[in-house]
């Protein structure tokens, strides 16, 4: 087999984890360069489009749970956000903005692909659908290898620019005092205040 230039070692998903000799399509090995593709199995072709789309699904990035979904375990947090001028982002909008790009990318940036309208938990704290569930959120490690996300002074600048239409410059360590919405429920659960409020 190793002379017959017409089989050539192709790797596909196998339960066994081996390569596999397919034969070539009818032309390649004779041109040495061809645009015709390596006949695969029914079974590498199965294996196959269930990795892409297992893939694809990965690299679409987690779903948005939306921020009713974190009230239940974060009722101090959700009730901080709801009085924030975040959560009525759209409303402070007027409708011809609200149908510009150039405004809904900031005051609702995931209103286009998780038709959210508005800056939600998940806005700032990344799709929830793998690291809501509360065994995930009991290990912190867990819940930030599964997507959740703690925002920083850049992903805030990502909209609180200087070019942004404001009528006061971004002051970052200021505003995240402003919207704290973890301290008081860190307390309630008896652990010591978090630093980052002191920034």
């Amino acid at each position: 087999m190793q002379g017959d230039a017409s089989l050539v070692p192709f790797l596909y998903p196998d339960p066994l984890h081996r390569s596999t000799l397919l034969p070539l399509a009818t032309g390649h090995a004779r041109s040495g360069i061809s645009s015709e593709v390596p006949m695969i199995s029914r079974r590498a072709s199965g294996w196959t489009l269930v990795l892409a789309l297992l893939t694809s699904a990965v690299a679409a990035g987690a779903d948005f749970l939306g921020s009713e979904s974190c009230k239940g375990c974060h009722p101090d947090a959700y009730a901080a956000w709801r009085g924030s001028k975040h959560a009525r982002s759209m409303e402070s909008l007027t409708a011809e903005q609200q149908r510009e790009p150039r405004c809904t990318t900031c005051h609702a940036p995931n209103l286009t692909d998780q038709s959210m309208a508005g800056i939600g938990c998940e806005t700032c704290h990344g799709g929830g659908q793998y690291y809501a569930p509360a065994y995930v959120m009991k290990d912190p490690e867990l819940a930030r290898l599964v997507g959740l996300v703690d925002p920083s002074e850049k992903s805030c600048r990502s909209c609180h620019e200087p070019s942004s239409p404001s009528l006061r410059p971004f002051e970052f360590a200021e505003k995240l005092k402003a919207m704290d919405h973890w301290s008081a429920e860190k307390q309630r659960r008896g652990a010591p205040p978090s630093p980052r409020a002191d920034r």
